[in-house]
């Protein structure tokens, strides 16, 4: 089971030294979070002041606010109210820039090479009785509340063998993320609110 603690990971400067992003997982992995090498990103950046975004030519890009109230996202000259826990796709080629009527915000980033990958952010709340499973190709982030994460029970292929104990559970931090997989698939659970990030080939 692979967790990726958000205290461990680095503030690098937008490109164009805007903003702040925190990378969580990208693929290829990249030398920075800047230098774009890569095929896909998952990311949290900080706003504090408005101004205009990063372009990310043949990308496609999924934002979501996860923390703060509003951000007003201007997209080719469109402007767009982004409410919180709502996710807005647009193309990383556009013109887009953003301002901030209630204050500093954070958000979930997930970008994407035009062509070769789709990348999809679905919001789902957790609870104690239904652990929410984690599959191959995702990403989990906590988002908000408390929650743990345990080691899903793979399948026996022979009937007479007893299904083995699931693990232990670990406590998990705000913006924590969890790599999924088909094999034993970790399994969250608790009260609050986990982003669920999809990456799937074209």
């Amino acid at each position: 089971m692979e967790i990726i603690r958000f205290a461990d990971t680095h503030p690098e400067p937008w490109r164009n030294g805007g903003g702040i992003t925190r990378e969580l997982a990208s693929h290829p992995k990249a030398a920075s979070a800047q230098d774009g090498s890569w095929d896909w990103r998952v990311s949290i950046a900080d706003v504090s002041k408005a101004g205009d975004f990063s372009a990310f030519p043949g990308m496609e890009r999924v934002i979501t606010l996860i923390d703060g109230e509003l951000l007003l996202l201007t997209v080719d000259g469109a402007e767009h109210p982004l409410e919180k826990y709502r996710p807005f796709r647009f193309s990383g080629d556009a013109a887009s820039s953003a301002t901030l009527p209630t204050g500093d915000i954070r958000d979930l980033n997930v970008i994407t090479r035009t062509g070769a990958f789709k990348g999809y952010t679905s919001i789902v709340e957790i609870s104690k009785k239904r652990p929410h499973p984690v599959f191959e190709g995702q990403l989990a982030i906590l988002l908000d509340g408390k929650a743990t994460v345990t080691q899903g029970v793979a399948e026996t292929p022979d009937a007479d063998t007893p299904p083995a104990s699931p693990g232990e559970p670990v406590e998990l931090a705000r913006y924590d993320a969890v790599v999924g997989s088909d094999v034993a698939s970790p399994e969250i659970s608790g009260r609050g609110f986990v982003a669920v990030v999809s990456i799937d080939r074209a």
